[in-house]
């Protein structure tokens, strides 16, 4: 048995099969500033992307076996040192894809036809039909900058919908099957895409700054559901303001909970607080995939 540590929660069907399974689970959040100090009472720490598990933290629980992140990107651990330190890292890079597709999805749809615009204006009283003549997304090239699963679900239903795809990534990928354009040019990945998506992990510097965004379209669309930092927000707004993109949808931020003001508040943006796994669906098989890999984990 087990001492789990349930930082950031789990699903119900989560948190039964680590207590069929006999562990004893701790639920109560520890806030990030005592976590150091609550940190060497447990056998294992599950979080999601609130909490962050670093060296500090590492180094002052000596028992610590095992850290699961209920999700795909593993930014907030620091999970070299952790390797090596004997601990154990699990993720669930699959659960959340279909979610985080769809969430894309809905940032393309709200800015081709101003729906998050023309909702703000119209609680205001504003009848602005003749501003918001917008555009279709069949016909349109869509540039998925990371072919891994999220990246695959989201072409898979932008071809449903009529567009071609583009897809890029540094490896050769197996595109399984899809009618995609594969590419691992870069510069015309972003030179073709009416709409450009986002899917890599966080890296040491800006994926996209202001060269980046000089060699997209005029008019293009730029979405980013993939990790805080991997767009440079001052190059963006200043590429929103200059008329370069058309507009924008993001979800995650370099700062969160409080991202810069001039993007969220950019009238051509599409802005959601970090919910592209926050659907009922991806949430239930994150709280399962999880639990089972701590279970197989601590079986050993």
């Amino acid at each position: 048995m087990a001492k789990i540590l349930v930082n950031d929660g789990i699903s119900g069907e989560g948190e039964q099969i680590l207590r069929d399974a006999g562990h004893e689970l701790a639920m109560e959040k520890v806030p990030q500033e005592s976590l150091a100090g609550e940190l060497g009472k447990y056998d294992a720490i599950l979080v999601r992307s609130a909490t962050k598990v670093r060296r500090e933290h590492i180094d002052a629980a000596p028992s610590l076996k095992l850290i699961g992140r209920g999700g795909v990107g593993l930014d907030n651990i620091d999970v070299e040192y952790a390797k090596s330190k004997g601990i154990e890292i699990i993720n669930t890079p699959a659960a959340s894809s279909d979610s985080v597709a769809e969430l894309v999805l809905g940032h393309m749809f709200a800015l081709a036809r101003h729906i998050a615009a023309a909702n703000v204006t119209m609680r205001k009283g504003e009848w602005n039909k003749k501003q918001y003549k917008g555009v279709e997304l069949a016909g349109k090239t869509l540039s998925v900058i990371g072919f891994g699963r999220i990246g695959r679900s989201l072409a898979k239903k932008a071809l449903a919908l009529g567009m071609r795809v583009v897809a890029y990534d540094v490896i050769d990928v197996d595109t399984g099957g899809l009618a995609v354009e594969f590419t691992r040019d870069f510069d015309r990945a972003l030179g073709e895409g009416d709409f450009v998506s986002l899917h890599v992990p966080s890296l040491d510097k800006p994926l996209i700054g202001a060269d980046e965004l000089a060699k997209m379209k005029d008019g293009a669309y730029l979405v980013n559901c993939a990790r805080g930092g991997v767009v440079d927000e001052e190059a963006l707004v200043a590429a929103l303001d200059s008329g370069k993109l058309s507009g924008a949808g993001v979800d995650v931020f370099l700062d969160e909970p409080t991202p810069k003001e001039a993007l969220v508040r950019h009238p051509k943006v599409s802005a959601t607080p970090h919910i592209g796994a926050s659907t009922t669906e991806a949430q239930a098989r994150v709280g399962r995939e999880l639990a089972q890999k701590v279970v197989a984990f601590f079986a050993k």
